[in-house]
């Protein structure tokens, strides 16, 4: 027997449609916008998973302030660098966190700086959030990246893994062209890394004086860093 006709919308129906998806496209753009970066190397591979476990709790320390809408970049193989939708939903970050894998390969700081400098031009992105141990590239190159960034009001908030003198340069260097902070943990200190994540989530949901109004030590630490 065949089958009936599908039915078909109606010219309104359709409207009403498009009109949802405009205004929910409109909302996710206004929205402050934390775009979170890591370098998921093969020596990233106990961070990354620290950041899974950590990255709820950076959202949570929001709630309370304003809705983040956040993007996923990570670099890793040869030259890979991908990047999620601009996301609203925690558990859908936590999700694609938790699909990818670290694979060997050189560090693509600069790849990252431009192409975020691309989505704050297209519309602006509170902060940038990094997560790495290595610097491969030359630093005068990032340094100029990072003037940009600063010139453009994107900060970026750089957290180092280990105690490398030349990355903590580098990272000091990017951080204060940006008009940013640095901070440096370990695999020991993972609470230390969910207070400074969920403090620079604040920064981005509510601006500097949401981290004024914090009484936390991160909160503290980055105020000391960031321009006035």
């Amino acid at each position: 027997m065949a089958k009936p006709p599908a039915k078909r919308s109606s010219p309104q129906e359709i409207e009403r449609f498009l009109q949802r998806s405009r205004n929910i496209a409109t909302f996710v753009a206004r929205q402050p916008r934390l775009l979170f970066a890591i370098d998921a190397t093969a020596s990233r591979q106990p961070t990354w998973d620290s950041a899974c476990q950590v990255q709820r709790e950076m959202f949570s320390a929001t709630r309370e302030i304003a809705s983040l809408t956040v993007q996923l970049v990570y670099y890793r193989g040869f030259r890979e660098l991908s990047s999620s939708p601009w996301l609203t939903d925690s558990e859908q970050l936590s999700s694609l966190m938790a699909r990818v894998y670290c694979e060997g390969g050189h560090t693509q700081i600069g790849r990252l700086l431009r192409h975020a400098l691309a989505e704050h031009r297209r519309t602006p992105v509170r902060a940038l959030v990094f997560i790495g141990d290595a610097v491969e590239e030359q630093p005068q190159g990032l340094c100029d990246l990072a003037g940009q960034c600063g010139l453009l009001q994107l900060p970026l908030f750089l957290f180092q893994e280990g105690s490398n003198p030349e990355v903590e340069r580098c990272f000091r260097s990017l951080a204060s062209l940006s008009g940013g902070a640095y901070a440096r943990f370990d695999s020991h200190s993972a609470d230390t890394l969910a207070a400074l994540l969920g403090a620079v989530a604040r920064y981005a949901a509510g601006g500097r004086a949401a981290l004024e109004n914090s009484s936390g030590q991160s909160a503290r630490l980055l105020l000391q860093q960031l321009k006035p």
